[in-house]
């Protein structure tokens, strides 16, 4: 990418970790006896899922994600969603964000799919008046019929994954972030999916995209970084017009 264009998403030497908790072995007496050397060692146990990973997205790049299980892919999506912080170093991210990150994520079971969608616009950042008058766009893209008006409980994980993208493109995002979630649900609807976040190539819209399918992933994004045990290890950059 040129360097000159805009950066939306930077990542300078970002690291995240989570502490492991394990039982108490000896007692809670040796516990008590040995307290500070018991704390040290507890603190002391960490999972290190992002190691020292930095990169720049820009606008209107599609970037994709690639690694296996536990690499820590979903944590650099959470962690550019904000729904996370980094233990260290620093994560910068510029215009409104729509994230598609897990199934169901700010949807209440007990609320019917049309209640939950202007709840997730809100939530989303949109104003009652701006999700109101979108409502009837998402429930046509969705495409769930009556179930729209049923509980949130029933639907299946590919219903939820309809509900979900549809809120998230209807909210004008200036990057759309997409963890997975279409790999639920049938074919004609993640065509569909797809065929929207053409569009929103076309207007310039900054997409990030995790996928286990390599090749969706080198026909749609413009650039990929491969991650491995939450370290970067080779970025690749697709050759979309072989000679």
């Amino acid at each position: 990418m040129d360097s000159n264009q805009e950066k939306v998403i930077i990542f300078e030497d970002v690291w995240k970790y989570y502490p492991l908790y394990h039982e108490i072995t000896g007692g809670i007496k040796m516990f008590l006896i040995n307290m500070p050397k018991a704390i040290k060692r507890m603190r002391g146990n960490k999972f290190w899922a992002v190691n020292g990973v930095s990169f720049e997205i820009y606008k209107g790049e599609s970037f994709g994600i690639m690694g296996p299980n536990g690499s820590g892919k979903s944590t650099i999506m959470s962690m550019i969603a904000g729904v996370i912080k980094p233990s260290r170093g620093k994560v910068s991210v510029f215009g409104r964000v729509a994230p598609l990150l897990e199934l169901g994520a700010g949807f209440h079971p007990e609320l019917t799919g049309r209640e939950n969608a202007m709840l997730n616009g809100i939530l989303l950042g949109l104003t009652k008046k701006e999700i109101t008058s979108k409502i009837d766009e998402i429930l046509e893209f969705a495409g769930l019929g009556e179930f729209i008006d049923q509980p949130i409980r029933t639907y299946s994980s590919g219903m939820m994954a309809r509900l979900g993208f549809s809120v998230a493109i209807h909210i004008d995002p200036d990057i759309l972030l997409v963890d997975e979630i279409l790999a639920v649900g049938d074919e004609s609807f993640r065509k569909k999916c797809f065929a929207k976040m053409e569009d929103f190539k076309r207007q310039g819209v900054t997409i990030v995209l995790i996928s286990h399918d390599r090749v969706t992933m080198e026909s749609f994004c413009d650039r990929i970084i491969e991650i491995k045990e939450g370290k970067e290890v080779d970025t690749i950059v697709p050759n979309k017009n072989p000679q």
